[in-house]
């Protein structure tokens, strides 16, 4: 079972990415699909963004479709967590946003922290099975 709502899980990132990817190639900034929605960035900044989401997109489908790249899609959403964790707590981000709060950029953050945590326990279940 554990190992279904993984692989459920995984699909959800793919489905989560590919939106993410296709709203930074638009320039459809919103939350959730957009970090950092309220901060003034260049299209072509925002493309980049797009492509790198869309090689997530491919990565989490590629471990929802091989056990073994699991792993590496845990260990690259880590990566994200501490590297957004970084920009929410950087001055650089403070001198874009003057005065304004980053409580809705913290909160993004956990919930991708929240999703690492759920695949990874579901990940180690999976495992014992």
């Amino acid at each position: 079972m554990s190992g279904k709502l993984l692989q459920i899980g995984l699909y959800a990132c793919v489905a989560y990415f590919c939106a993410m990817s296709a709203a930074h190639f638009a320039g459809f900034k919103v939350p959730l699909l957009f970090i950092y929605w309220n901060v003034p960035s260049n299209h072509y900044q925002d493309m980049i963004i797009s492509f790198c989401a869309f090689t997530y997109a491919v990565l989490f489908f590629t471990a929802a479709r091989h056990r073994a790249a699991v792993p590496g899609a845990l260990v690259a959403l880590a990566g994200t967590v501490v590297g957004l964790s970084a920009v929410n707590a950087s001055s650089h981000l403070a001198a874009m946003i003057p005065g304004a709060p980053t409580t809705a950029y913290w909160a993004q953050t956990g919930m991708i922290a929240g999703l690492l945590v759920v695949l990874v326990v579901l990940y180690q279940q999976s495992s014992k099975a």
